[in-house]
């Protein structure tokens, strides 16, 4: 059970960068595929302390971006099945929860079964009132912002930024950005949401990154003083 910590100030919106999958295995002389598979434990893991942190509202996850199907197709192959069996194992709970699941991206070069499965979950969870959780999947934050823009023109409203807000995938600021494996770039991830992010960067891969982690990251954005531009 989570012990709340008095002195951590909790951010509305927690983006995530997965990142070190791979390396992970490569590093433990496994199939870079286990990596992918451990991440989508560490994942789910990271959803339910979310879930004891009701300060935190929102929760994106950076999953597949629209530069990965430069990889070989069986990799590919085992992230869309990964991303399938954890939101059909998971649907229930998401009910439970009162989790809002969305996914973030363009669906439509998945897999048949895949386009079905986030659909359904997406259909199934939009009334919930809970933390939502995002997982971005052939996501891009260039193509967000494009995406956004076309959306809006198409309404006739007019271009205001809390009028464009509405049609990100996500309309909510990002407070706390975190990025695993060491890695110090946003690497196209939200990028209109990320405008007045605190970012934080560890060197743990993915897989390695539980409660203790989350906490560090915390504690570190607490002692933060955001001043929005304000100097």
């Amino acid at each position: 059970m989570f012990k709340k910590d008095t002195q951590i100030k909790y951010p509305h919106h927690i983006a995530f960068i997965m990142d070190g999958n791979r390396r992970w295995a490569t590093k433990r002389g496994l199939n870079k595929m286990l990596g992918h598979k451990q991440g989508g434990v560490a994942l789910k893991n990271i959803i339910k302390n979310l879930l004891e942190m009701p300060e935190i509202k929102v929760a994106s996850f950076f999953g597949f971006s629209t530069e990965n199907w430069n990889r070989e197709q069986k990799e590919i192959d085992y992230i869309f099945d990964i991303a399938y069996n954890l939101v059909e194992e998971n649907a229930e709970n998401f009910k439970n929860d009162n989790i809002k699941f969305i996914s973030m991206g363009d669906l439509s070069r998945f897999p048949q079964k895949v386009q079905d499965i986030l659909t359904r979950a997406m259909e199934e969870t939009k009334n919930n009132t809970g933390l939502v959780v995002n997982l971005a999947l052939n996501y891009g934050g260039r193509d967000d912002i494009v995406h956004a823009a076309k959306l809006l023109s198409e309404s006739g409203k007019d271009f205001t930024i809390e009028n464009f807000k509405q049609f990100l995938y996500s309309p909510v600021d990002i407070d706390l950005l975190i990025r695993t494996s060491g890695e110090y770039r946003i690497s196209n991830f939200m990028l209109f949401q990320l405008a007045y992010s605190e970012l934080y960067f560890t060197k743990k891969y993915w897989p390695d990154f539980d409660k203790k982690q989350l906490l560090l990251a915390l504690k570190d954005f607490s002692k933060r003083n955001r001043r929005f531009g304000g100097g």
